[in-house]
């Protein structure tokens, strides 16, 4: 195994300037696929505005995070399929309403995507194709990640995708990218304090497929009255509407939805996970997960990640050291 330093340690979200809803239904390209349970998920660790703690101890290496194949810049069966075929672009799965991940801003002429998942996809695209632009962008909802790898109509999903044991069945993954953990999200008068006892007999909200769902499996404080959507973004709008009390989800996405909603905030002093944001592909795709480790192994080392990083997440996070470890199986 094989390992490259620069964890990240990222700070709270205070400062984070509001934006309107309207970026989440600006005008789309949509990929639509028939209702299959997939799965997928959403993920930093932070403590409540303005405040730095530090995360929980991450899952035992048995545990598979971020166990990825070693970078390589040969190419192979499938990066051939991939140029060879009649669209000359890399096709990845991504959001299309996750503010500064991926997200479509209205104030701006062509509605083009963009955040910090957007520019991870363009590294990639460049590294296979010589051209940043080479790439189309299928906006998939959460619960239909893996579906979408596995049928073939995308080459892979960049879209806050966690890594973990049960996924890698299904798909496999880059080394990690990015470090996150789950956290509760409810307005700011709200008696809820945390993913604790506050939440008995409250309304919560997560996204179907997501981490955030399978948590809530495992304890749930109100079973009986959880709701389910397919987009994340889904229990933001439930939220404001007052259907729901509050949401789980991944502390970054939250944290972004607080910045479109000054009246939500994260609950708790820390995220009650900690969770890996890795590139999934399909399983036996070697040659392109050795690649696209090889595009993070030159982000990490270029000063690319962090740009990206001080570009769209700076503002809400804080100053960070860089991404997590990059952990390789041989």
């Amino acid at each position: 195994m094989r390992t490259r330093r620069g964890t990240a340690r990222l700070r709270g979200w205070g400062g984070v300037g509001a934006m309107g809803l309207a970026c989440a239904v600006a005008g789309s390209l949509v990929l639509v696929l028939p209702d299959r349970g997939g799965a997928g998920d959403d993920a930093v660790r932070q403590g409540g505005p303005g405040s730095t703690v530090a995360a929980p101890a991450r899952a035992d290496a048995a545990d598979c995070n971020d166990r990825s194949l070693s970078p390589s810049p040969k190419d192979g069966p499938t990066i051939e399929k991939i140029r060879n075929r009649e669209v000359k672009k890399l096709i990845v799965g991504v959001d299309q309403n996750s503010y500064r991940w991926g997200y479509r801003d209205p104030n701006k002429k062509g509605g083009e995507l963009e955040g910090f998942d957007i520019d991870l996809a363009r590294e990639i695209a460049e590294e296979i194709f010589g051209d940043r632009d080479a790439v189309v962008f299928r906006a998939i909802p959460t619960n239909e990640r893996i579906p979408a790898i596995q049928s073939g109509q995308v080459d892979m999903v960049v879209r806050t995708m966690t890594v973990n044991c049960e996924r890698l069945k299904d798909v496999d993954f880059s080394t990690g990218y990015f470090e996150t953990g789950q956290q509760v999200l409810a307005p700011k008068k709200s008696d809820i304090t945390g993913y604790d006892p506050s939440l008995t007999g409250k309304k919560i909200c997560s996204a179907s497929g997501s981490i955030a769902e399978d948590e809530l499996k495992k304890k749930n404080y109100s079973a009986d009255i959880t709701t389910t959507v397919p987009n994340q973004l889904d229990c933001l709008v439930r939220l404001q509407l007052g259907e729901v009390d509050a949401v789980v989800t991944d502390s970054a996405l939250a944290a972004g939805q607080a910045a479109q909603d000054p009246t939500v905030e994260l609950k708790g002093e820390e995220p009650f996970t900690t969770e890996h944001y890795g590139v999934a592909m399909k399983k036996g795709s070697d040659d392109l997960v050795r690649r696209v480790n090889k595009v993070l192994d030159d982000y990490r080392e270029d000063g690319g990640w962090q740009k990206s990083y001080d570009k769209w997440l700076k503002e809400g996070l804080g100053k960070s050291s860089g991404p997590p470890d990059a952990e390789y199986r041989d």
